[in-house]
């Protein structure tokens, strides 16, 4: 009994103590906060009236909601470019670890979790958007959304559109950081190939733009993924022309023998259509896993053609007649409305949606990736319809690649999957309830699928998106760690940019002040 009794006391002791240095280093931090000019205004603390706010809107996969890991000490919201380089600095200066959310879409949370003493900074107040048409390019801060984004193009330009991903609700600041794909990709790449300045705080809470920053960072930034490198605050981005109507149409199929034969043709052809022409192929089951139903499998071919309704039935018809495209599954819309189209939006739905800066299909969810650079074989979707009827709420998405991804080189920027990939693969289950047992039985099913693709996709190594993260593939522990532990999720995302990319790190950030679970580590934390 006396043991115990002393190992309470001492556990209290300790408890007490941890506390009360946490609060002193809050202490500091606001006082360092307040020399700078007053950057406390937009400080949220624990308790205070926006903080729980802040913390669960920023979280849109809730499965991260109710976990173990430790909440922020502090969210900031800044208004200003200062308030950012104060954080930073006071931050470095008093033990805090950095956060930045744009959107929260973050896969796995490190945009907003963190296993140790951290701050939040939140871009929410970072939408400013400055388009000039004459010139063709825009200013976009890091907390504006796509939506907003492909939004304010619209009402400025019929002609004029950016190559960005299809989630309205995601921020800019990460999506760019990874690379960002979208509809756009065949005709004019991923987002970051159209990136052409940026301003960003350093670990020194510098203030740089492309000049002042380097060509080495300004590369590193542009697919690298986000919270290796600084805060990016705003991005300056190339926009592309589009025709005042596309064409957009989406053909059902059964997974039975005819669908499977088109998902073959369709990878055949996939990276030799038109560059105006991108057709995705969505295997989902929506109707309900383990359920006796006639076929619940089904295939979606998903697809924007920059032209006319003629023009692409004639596309069609000389490169993909299987498919059977009619008239009647074509419709004319402009640019803009193809975004609401792609989201799934329905019919006459106003533009205005796109400002909202919340999922409309949030939910529990887990995702992984790959990259093919040959056909899957026809049987091999057996087992992908097999591992289908298990689960309900099941998506296989492939986007087209071929086009503009194939003149890229793979050095020009950190996202390396160009030529000789076929189509990127996100898969992705969701879930309704929030228990431990339901997550696990959701995660391994995605973790079967993926084991069963193994053999049919990109290897040496097998290929990743970051802007999908998944931790699975390996992490950073904030100790030193082996180079092969590091590349072990690193070069299947960045294949050999990562070797530059550690290097990048090793000028900018030596002391490793911006890190996460899968952020880039300088020299200086690898060990032979």
């Amino acid at each position: 009994m006396r043991v115990l009794e002393q190992f309470f006391i001492l556990m209290l002791i300790s408890s007490i103590v941890a506390s009360s240095s946490d609060e002193k280093i809050q202490e500091n931090f606001v006082e360092c906060m307040a020399s700078h000019s007053n950057a406390t205004n937009n400080l949220h603390i624990r308790g205070s009236p926006m903080y729980t706010y802040l913390l669960e809107a920023a979280e849109q996969n809730p499965r991260w909601l109710n976990t173990t890991t430790l909440k922020p000490s502090f969210i900031i919201t800044p208004n200003h470019a200062w308030e950012i380089q104060a954080t930073v600095v006071c931050s470095k200066e008093h033990g805090l670890l950095v956060r930045v959310k744009s959107g929260g879409h973050d896969y796995e949370g490190l945009s907003y979790l963190c296993n140790a003493a951290f701050i939040i900074i939140d871009l929410t107040n970072f939408r400013s958007l400055a388009i000039d048409i004459e010139k063709e390019t825009a200013w976009i801060q890091s907390g504006v959304t796509l939506g907003e984004l492909y939004y304010s193009i619209g009402m400025k330009s019929k002609v004029h559109g950016f190559p960005a991903g299809l989630c309205p609700s995601v921020g800019v600041g990460g999506h760019f950081s990874g690379g960002g794909i979208g509809t756009l990709i065949r005709k004019y790449g991923l987002a970051s190939d159209n990136v052409i300045d940026a301003y960003l705080v350093d670990v020194n809470g510098r203030f740089l733009d492309r000049k002042s920053m380097g060509e080495d960072l300004f590369w590193a930034i542009r697919g690298g993924g986000g919270g290796s490198f600084g805060v990016v605050t705003a991005w300056k981005v190339k926009l592309v022309r589009v025709p005042k109507r596309v064409t957009v149409f989406t053909v059902h199929k059964k997974m039975d023998q005819e669908g499977k034969e088109l998902v073959f043709r369709w990878q055949n052809l996939v990276n030799k259509m038109p560059h105006e022409l991108f057709i995705r192929v969505v295997i989902q089951n929506v109707v309900g896993g383990g359920q006796k139903n006639e076929d619940p499998i089904e295939i979606l071919f998903n697809s924007l053609f920059l032209g006319s309704k003629k023009k692409a039935l004639a596309v069609m018809k000389r490169t993909f007649p299987e498919l059977g495209l009619e008239d009647e599954d074509c419709e004319e819309i402009s640019w803009i409305e193809s975004v609401l189209y792609f989201y799934g939006y329905k019919n006459g739905e106003k533009l205005e949606v796109l400002l909202g800066r919340t999922d409309q299909y949030k939910g529990f969810f887990k995702a992984k990736s790959d990259f093919v650079q040959k056909p899957i074989p026809i049987d091999s979707l057996d087992g992908i319809k097999e591992r289908f009827l298990k689960k309900s709420i099941v998506f296989m998405i492939m986007d087209p690649f071929g086009g503009r991804m194939d003149e890229i080189s793979e050095s020009e920027s950190p996202f390396p999957h160009r030529k000789g990939n076929l189509y990127n693969i996100q898969y992705l289950v969701k879930w309704n309830e929030n228990s431990d047992m339901v997550t696990k039985d959701h995660i391994d099913w995605v973790k079967e699928l993926y084991d069963y693709m193994e053999p049919y996709v990109c290897r040496s190594p097998r290929s990743a998106y970051i802007n999908y993260r998944d931790l699975d593939l390996g992490s950073n522990k904030h100790e030193r760690t082996s180079y092969l532990q590091a590349k072990s999720w690193g070069e299947k995302y960045f294949k050999g940019n990562f070797k530059r990319l550690v290097l990048v790190k090793s000028m900018v950030d030596p002391g490793n002040f911006f890190r996460n679970e899968q952020s880039v580590p300088p020299i200086s934390e690898l060990k032979d």
